[in-house]
Protein backbone atom coordinates (compact mmCIF):
# COMPACT_ATOMS: atom_id res chain seq x y z
CA UNK A 1 0.00 0.00 0.00
CA UNK A 2 3.05 2.28 0.40
CA UNK A 3 4.98 3.69 -2.23
CA UNK A 4 8.02 5.95 -2.26
CA UNK A 5 7.33 9.70 -3.13
CA UNK A 6 9.76 11.21 -5.50
CA UNK A 7 11.21 14.82 -4.11
CA UNK A 8 9.53 17.64 -6.50
CA UNK A 9 12.44 18.91 -9.00
CA UNK A 10 14.55 15.87 -8.58
CA UNK A 11 13.88 12.15 -10.20
CA UNK A 12 13.68 8.91 -8.34
CA UNK A 13 16.51 6.52 -8.05
CA UNK A 14 16.47 4.38 -11.22
CA UNK A 15 14.28 6.58 -13.05
CA UNK A 16 15.23 9.34 -15.63
CA UNK A 17 14.12 13.11 -15.50
CA UNK A 18 10.56 13.24 -15.97
CA UNK A 19 9.70 9.47 -16.07
CA UNK A 20 6.99 9.36 -13.01
CA UNK A 21 6.62 6.96 -10.45
CA UNK A 22 3.41 5.46 -10.24
CA UNK A 23 1.27 2.94 -8.16
CA UNK A 24 1.62 -0.16 -10.10
CA UNK A 25 -2.35 -0.87 -9.72
CA UNK A 26 -2.94 2.37 -11.49
CA UNK A 27 0.15 2.23 -14.41
CA UNK A 28 -2.85 1.31 -16.91
CA UNK A 29 -6.06 3.27 -17.86
CA UNK A 30 -9.03 3.68 -16.07
CA UNK A 31 -11.27 1.62 -18.10
CA UNK A 32 -8.56 -1.43 -18.02
CA UNK A 33 -8.55 -1.36 -14.21
CA UNK A 34 -12.45 -1.85 -14.11
CA UNK A 35 -13.34 -4.18 -16.42
CA UNK A 36 -9.89 -6.55 -16.85
CA UNK A 37 -10.43 -8.07 -13.91
CA UNK A 38 -11.50 -11.53 -12.06
CA UNK A 39 -14.56 -9.81 -11.09
CA UNK A 40 -15.14 -8.67 -14.53
CA UNK A 41 -14.79 -12.29 -15.59
CA UNK A 42 -16.76 -13.91 -13.34
CA UNK A 43 -19.67 -12.15 -14.22
CA UNK A 44 -18.85 -13.04 -18.09
CA UNK A 45 -19.05 -16.31 -17.07
CA UNK A 46 -22.35 -15.82 -15.24
CA UNK A 47 -23.96 -14.42 -18.46
CA UNK A 48 -22.53 -16.75 -20.53
CA UNK A 49 -23.87 -19.81 -18.03
CA UNK A 50 -27.36 -17.60 -17.84
CA UNK A 51 -27.60 -17.73 -21.16
CA UNK A 52 -26.48 -20.93 -22.26
CA UNK A 53 -28.72 -22.58 -19.65
CA UNK A 54 -31.72 -20.54 -20.90
CA UNK A 55 -31.42 -21.37 -24.38
CA UNK A 56 -30.77 -24.97 -23.43
CA UNK A 57 -31.95 -26.51 -20.24
CA UNK A 58 -35.63 -27.35 -20.16
CA UNK A 59 -37.52 -25.17 -17.95
CA UNK A 60 -34.74 -22.75 -16.49
CA UNK A 61 -36.65 -19.96 -18.28
CA UNK A 62 -39.87 -21.11 -16.45
CA UNK A 63 -41.65 -18.65 -14.29
CA UNK A 64 -40.86 -20.55 -11.11
CA UNK A 65 -36.82 -21.23 -11.49
CA UNK A 66 -35.31 -17.46 -10.58
CA UNK A 67 -37.84 -17.24 -7.82
CA UNK A 68 -36.27 -20.93 -5.79
CA UNK A 69 -33.25 -19.76 -7.01
CA UNK A 70 -33.07 -16.58 -5.11
CA UNK A 71 -34.93 -18.67 -2.04
CA UNK A 72 -32.31 -21.43 -2.04
CA UNK A 73 -29.25 -19.33 -2.27
CA UNK A 74 -30.36 -16.16 0.19
CA UNK A 75 -28.35 -17.70 3.45
CA UNK A 76 -25.47 -17.58 1.44
CA UNK A 77 -26.11 -14.24 -0.53
CA UNK A 78 -26.54 -12.61 3.08
CA UNK A 79 -23.47 -14.48 4.64
CA UNK A 80 -21.39 -14.04 2.13
CA UNK A 81 -21.27 -10.44 2.84
CA UNK A 82 -19.57 -9.87 5.71
CA UNK A 83 -17.45 -13.18 5.24
CA UNK A 84 -15.89 -10.91 2.18
CA UNK A 85 -14.55 -8.67 4.56
CA UNK A 86 -13.13 -11.07 6.88
CA UNK A 87 -11.18 -12.93 4.29
CA UNK A 88 -9.90 -9.79 2.97
CA UNK A 89 -7.96 -9.16 6.68
CA UNK A 90 -6.67 -12.52 5.83
CA UNK A 91 -9.22 -13.99 8.64
CA UNK A 92 -11.94 -17.02 7.96
CA UNK A 93 -14.91 -18.09 9.66
CA UNK A 94 -15.83 -21.52 9.74
CA UNK A 95 -18.89 -21.35 12.51
CA UNK A 96 -20.97 -19.41 10.26
CA UNK A 97 -23.36 -22.58 9.82
CA UNK A 98 -22.96 -23.71 13.11
CA UNK A 99 -24.12 -19.76 14.16
CA UNK A 100 -27.30 -20.07 11.55
CA UNK A 101 -27.79 -23.90 13.69
CA UNK A 102 -27.97 -22.14 17.06
CA UNK A 103 -30.12 -19.12 16.24
CA UNK A 104 -32.32 -21.05 14.54
CA UNK A 105 -32.92 -23.22 17.73
CA UNK A 106 -33.31 -19.70 19.83
CA UNK A 107 -35.77 -19.29 17.48
CA UNK A 108 -37.78 -22.11 17.73
CA UNK A 109 -37.58 -22.55 21.31
CA UNK A 110 -38.39 -18.87 22.19
CA UNK A 111 -41.56 -19.07 19.80
CA UNK A 112 -42.72 -22.59 19.60
CA UNK A 113 -42.13 -23.29 23.50
CA UNK A 114 -41.84 -20.39 25.28
CA UNK A 115 -44.87 -18.61 23.39
CA UNK A 116 -42.73 -15.21 22.26
CA UNK A 117 -43.74 -13.46 19.38
CA UNK A 118 -42.00 -14.15 16.72
CA UNK A 119 -40.29 -10.81 16.24
CA UNK A 120 -39.22 -10.34 19.73
CA UNK A 121 -37.79 -13.98 19.16
CA UNK A 122 -35.87 -12.85 15.69
CA UNK A 123 -34.11 -10.07 17.57
CA UNK A 124 -32.95 -11.99 20.30
CA UNK A 125 -31.99 -14.62 18.03
CA UNK A 126 -29.81 -12.32 15.60
CA UNK A 127 -28.11 -10.61 19.16
CA UNK A 128 -27.33 -14.41 19.90
CA UNK A 129 -25.46 -14.42 16.63
CA UNK A 130 -23.58 -11.44 17.36
CA UNK A 131 -22.56 -12.95 20.83
CA UNK A 132 -21.10 -15.81 18.94
CA UNK A 133 -19.09 -13.27 16.42
CA UNK A 134 -17.92 -11.32 19.68
CA UNK A 135 -16.60 -14.58 21.30
CA UNK A 136 -14.66 -15.17 17.76
CA UNK A 137 -13.39 -11.97 17.38
CA UNK A 138 -12.53 -11.51 20.59
CA UNK A 139 -10.21 -14.51 20.71
CA UNK A 140 -8.68 -13.28 16.97
CA UNK A 141 -8.33 -9.84 17.75
CA UNK A 142 -7.65 -9.32 21.03
CA UNK A 143 -6.23 -12.84 22.43
CA UNK A 144 -4.47 -13.06 18.59
CA UNK A 145 -5.05 -16.65 18.36
CA UNK A 146 -5.46 -17.95 14.61
CA UNK A 147 -8.93 -17.59 13.38
CA UNK A 148 -8.89 -20.95 11.41
CA UNK A 149 -8.10 -22.98 14.80
CA UNK A 150 -10.88 -20.51 16.92
CA UNK A 151 -13.57 -21.10 14.53
CA UNK A 152 -13.16 -24.68 13.85
CA UNK A 153 -13.63 -24.87 18.10
CA UNK A 154 -16.88 -23.01 17.76
CA UNK A 155 -18.19 -24.47 14.56
CA UNK A 156 -18.65 -27.61 17.24
CA UNK A 157 -19.26 -25.93 19.91
CA UNK A 158 -22.37 -23.73 18.88
CA UNK A 159 -23.63 -27.06 16.42
CA UNK A 160 -23.17 -28.65 19.96
CA UNK A 161 -25.09 -26.23 21.87
CA UNK A 162 -27.62 -26.07 19.47
CA UNK A 163 -28.28 -30.22 19.33
CA UNK A 164 -28.71 -30.17 23.32
CA UNK A 165 -31.33 -27.47 23.03
CA UNK A 166 -33.13 -29.08 20.57
CA UNK A 167 -32.32 -32.84 21.17
CA UNK A 168 -33.54 -34.69 18.62
CA UNK A 169 -36.56 -33.31 18.43
CA UNK A 170 -37.39 -30.16 15.59
CA UNK A 171 -39.76 -27.10 16.58
CA UNK A 172 -42.35 -26.27 13.58
CA UNK A 173 -45.52 -24.46 13.68
CA UNK A 174 -44.19 -20.92 13.24
CA UNK A 175 -46.54 -18.10 12.68
CA UNK A 176 -48.06 -18.15 9.24
CA UNK A 177 -47.91 -14.87 8.68
CA UNK A 178 -44.26 -14.85 8.75
CA UNK A 179 -43.42 -17.94 7.34
CA UNK A 180 -45.33 -16.67 4.10
CA UNK A 181 -44.19 -13.49 4.20
CA UNK A 182 -40.09 -14.84 3.41
CA UNK A 183 -41.95 -16.52 0.33
CA UNK A 184 -43.96 -13.51 -0.76
CA UNK A 185 -42.77 -11.91 -4.45
CA UNK A 186 -42.35 -8.82 -5.57
CA UNK A 187 -45.21 -7.75 -7.26
CA UNK A 188 -46.27 -10.14 -10.38
CA UNK A 189 -42.30 -10.56 -10.81
CA UNK A 190 -40.43 -13.93 -10.07
CA UNK A 191 -38.30 -12.27 -7.80
CA UNK A 192 -38.92 -13.18 -3.37
CA UNK A 193 -39.46 -9.98 -1.13
CA UNK A 194 -36.80 -11.23 0.92
CA UNK A 195 -33.96 -9.68 -2.02
CA UNK A 196 -35.08 -6.22 -0.98
CA UNK A 197 -33.58 -7.02 2.97
CA UNK A 198 -30.48 -8.45 0.82
CA UNK A 199 -30.41 -5.39 -1.39
CA UNK A 200 -30.18 -3.07 1.87
CA UNK A 201 -27.67 -5.16 3.45
CA UNK A 202 -25.51 -5.13 0.14
CA UNK A 203 -25.66 -1.16 0.16
CA UNK A 204 -24.82 -0.98 3.75
CA UNK A 205 -21.31 -3.57 2.98
CA UNK A 206 -20.61 -2.46 -0.25
CA UNK A 207 -20.51 1.29 1.48
CA UNK A 208 -18.46 0.04 4.37
CA UNK A 209 -15.65 -1.96 2.25
CA UNK A 210 -15.30 0.62 -0.80
CA UNK A 211 -16.25 3.94 0.80
CA UNK A 212 -15.12 4.63 4.27
CA UNK A 213 -12.33 4.52 6.11
CA UNK A 214 -12.97 1.52 7.65
CA UNK A 215 -12.59 -0.56 4.57
CA UNK A 216 -8.99 0.84 4.23
CA UNK A 217 -8.37 -0.64 6.96
CA UNK A 218 -9.75 -3.99 6.26
CA UNK A 219 -7.65 -4.16 2.85
CA UNK A 220 -4.40 -2.68 4.78
CA UNK A 221 -4.75 -5.24 7.14
CA UNK A 222 -4.89 -8.03 4.51
CA UNK A 223 -2.04 -6.49 3.02
CA UNK A 224 -0.13 -6.25 5.76
CA UNK A 225 -1.74 -6.25 9.46
CA UNK A 226 1.75 -4.72 10.64
CA UNK A 227 1.94 -1.96 8.41
CA UNK A 228 -1.57 -1.32 8.83
CA UNK A 229 -1.18 -0.83 12.46
CA UNK A 230 1.76 1.41 12.07
CA UNK A 231 -0.63 3.48 10.02
CA UNK A 232 -2.91 4.01 12.62
CA UNK A 233 -5.49 1.37 11.95
CA UNK A 234 -7.09 -0.25 14.91
CA UNK A 235 -6.24 -4.20 13.94
CA UNK A 236 -7.81 -6.19 16.96
CA UNK A 237 -10.81 -3.25 17.07
CA UNK A 238 -11.52 -4.09 13.25
CA UNK A 239 -11.62 -7.93 13.34
CA UNK A 240 -13.90 -7.90 16.45
CA UNK A 241 -16.37 -5.98 14.90
CA UNK A 242 -16.20 -7.75 11.49
CA UNK A 243 -16.53 -11.37 13.35
CA UNK A 244 -19.97 -9.45 15.08
CA UNK A 245 -21.08 -9.00 11.80
CA UNK A 246 -20.20 -12.05 9.98
CA UNK A 247 -22.31 -13.69 13.40
CA UNK A 248 -24.95 -11.26 13.03
CA UNK A 249 -25.97 -11.29 9.55
CA UNK A 250 -25.59 -15.30 10.31
CA UNK A 251 -28.56 -14.63 12.94
CA UNK A 252 -30.47 -12.90 10.12
CA UNK A 253 -29.63 -16.28 7.93
CA UNK A 254 -30.81 -18.66 10.97
CA UNK A 255 -33.75 -16.80 11.29
CA UNK A 256 -34.59 -17.01 7.36
CA UNK A 257 -33.81 -20.50 7.53
CA UNK A 258 -36.13 -20.87 10.10
CA UNK A 259 -38.78 -19.38 8.02
CA UNK A 260 -38.26 -20.70 4.92
CA UNK A 261 -38.49 -24.18 5.83
CA UNK A 262 -41.08 -24.01 8.85
CA UNK A 263 -38.36 -25.80 10.78
CA UNK A 264 -35.53 -25.73 13.60
CA UNK A 265 -33.09 -28.83 14.32
CA UNK A 266 -29.89 -29.48 15.54
CA UNK A 267 -29.04 -30.83 11.73
CA UNK A 268 -29.91 -28.12 9.51
CA UNK A 269 -27.51 -26.10 6.92
CA UNK A 270 -24.73 -28.48 7.17
CA UNK A 271 -21.40 -27.09 4.94
CA UNK A 272 -23.39 -24.15 4.57
CA UNK A 273 -19.92 -22.25 5.71
CA UNK A 274 -18.43 -24.17 2.97
CA UNK A 275 -20.39 -23.23 0.16
CA UNK A 276 -19.85 -19.78 1.36
CA UNK A 277 -16.54 -19.69 1.72
CA UNK A 278 -16.53 -21.17 -2.00
CA UNK A 279 -18.43 -18.63 -3.17
CA UNK A 280 -16.29 -16.31 -1.79
CA UNK A 281 -12.98 -17.05 -3.53
CA UNK A 282 -15.14 -17.70 -6.42
CA UNK A 283 -15.89 -14.26 -7.08
CA UNK A 284 -12.10 -12.97 -6.88
CA UNK A 285 -11.62 -12.39 -3.07
CA UNK A 286 -7.78 -13.90 -2.20
CA UNK A 287 -7.55 -16.06 0.45
CA UNK A 288 -3.97 -14.59 1.45
CA UNK A 289 -6.18 -11.69 2.04
CA UNK A 290 -5.64 -7.81 1.10
CA UNK A 291 -7.91 -8.49 -2.70
CA UNK A 292 -11.61 -8.64 -3.11
CA UNK A 293 -14.90 -7.01 -4.11
CA UNK A 294 -18.08 -7.44 -3.35
CA UNK A 295 -19.92 -7.32 -6.96
CA UNK A 296 -17.87 -10.46 -7.68
CA UNK A 297 -18.45 -12.00 -4.55
CA UNK A 298 -22.61 -11.47 -5.56
CA UNK A 299 -21.76 -12.95 -9.21
CA UNK A 300 -19.67 -15.98 -7.67
CA UNK A 301 -22.82 -16.71 -5.89
CA UNK A 302 -24.94 -16.49 -8.04
CA UNK A 303 -23.11 -18.30 -10.59
CA UNK A 304 -23.02 -21.28 -8.47
CA UNK A 305 -26.48 -20.88 -8.03
CA UNK A 306 -26.93 -21.05 -11.68
CA UNK A 307 -25.20 -23.47 -12.25
CA UNK A 308 -26.52 -26.38 -9.60
CA UNK A 309 -30.11 -25.12 -10.64
CA UNK A 310 -28.96 -26.37 -14.80
CA UNK A 311 -27.63 -29.44 -13.85
CA UNK A 312 -30.49 -30.38 -11.36
CA UNK A 313 -32.84 -29.52 -14.23
CA UNK A 314 -30.67 -31.41 -16.76
CA UNK A 315 -31.27 -34.72 -14.00
CA UNK A 316 -27.29 -34.24 -13.09
CA UNK A 317 -27.36 -36.07 -9.35
CA UNK A 318 -25.73 -33.72 -6.70
CA UNK A 319 -22.35 -35.78 -6.76
CA UNK A 320 -21.90 -34.26 -10.01
CA UNK A 321 -22.97 -30.66 -9.36
CA UNK A 322 -19.92 -30.63 -6.48
CA UNK A 323 -17.49 -31.64 -8.57
CA UNK A 324 -17.89 -28.89 -11.30
CA UNK A 325 -18.48 -26.04 -8.73
CA UNK A 326 -15.36 -27.66 -6.95
CA UNK A 327 -13.11 -27.87 -10.23
CA UNK A 328 -14.31 -24.30 -10.98
CA UNK A 329 -13.26 -23.26 -7.30
CA UNK A 330 -9.54 -24.84 -7.38
CA UNK A 331 -9.15 -23.62 -11.25
CA UNK A 332 -10.12 -19.69 -10.12
CA UNK A 333 -7.74 -20.18 -6.74
CA UNK A 334 -4.47 -21.78 -8.41
CA UNK A 335 -4.78 -19.63 -12.01
CA UNK A 336 -3.24 -16.51 -10.41
CA UNK A 337 -0.39 -18.88 -8.79
CA UNK A 338 0.06 -20.44 -12.27
CA UNK A 339 0.30 -17.28 -13.86
CA UNK A 340 2.54 -16.49 -10.98
CA UNK A 341 5.00 -19.02 -12.32
CA UNK A 342 4.70 -18.71 -15.57
CA UNK A 343 5.90 -15.20 -15.64
CA UNK A 344 8.81 -15.66 -13.08
CA UNK A 345 10.26 -17.57 -16.51
CA UNK A 346 9.71 -15.37 -19.05
CA UNK A 347 12.14 -12.98 -20.46
CA UNK A 348 12.08 -9.30 -18.66
CA UNK A 349 10.23 -7.47 -21.29
CA UNK A 350 7.77 -10.06 -21.72
CA UNK A 351 7.67 -10.63 -17.82
CA UNK A 352 6.56 -7.03 -17.31
CA UNK A 353 3.50 -7.08 -19.29
CA UNK A 354 2.42 -10.25 -17.75
CA UNK A 355 2.41 -9.12 -14.74
CA UNK A 356 0.49 -6.04 -15.01
CA UNK A 357 -2.07 -8.88 -16.74
CA UNK A 358 -2.40 -11.08 -13.03
CA UNK A 359 -2.99 -7.76 -10.89
CA UNK A 360 -6.07 -8.15 -12.33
Amino acid sequence: MSASTPTRGTAPVGLSKGEARTYASYARPAWQRWLLTRETAVILLLAVVFVWATSSVPNFDGPLTLYYLFLDLMPILLIALPMTLVIITGEIDLSVASTVVLTSAVTGLLTVDAGWGFGQAALVAIAVGALCGLFNGFLVGYVGLPSLAVTIGTLALYRGIAVGLLGTEAKTGFPEEWTDRVKERIGETSYPQVLVVFGVLAVVFVLLLHFSGFGRGVYEIGLNDEAARFSGVDVARTKLLLFVLAGAVSGLAGVYYTLRYDLARGDAANGLELQVIAAVLLGGVSIFGGRGALHGVVAGVLLIGVISSAMRLQGETENVTTIVIGLLLIASVVTPSLLSWVSGRLPAGVKGASARSRRT
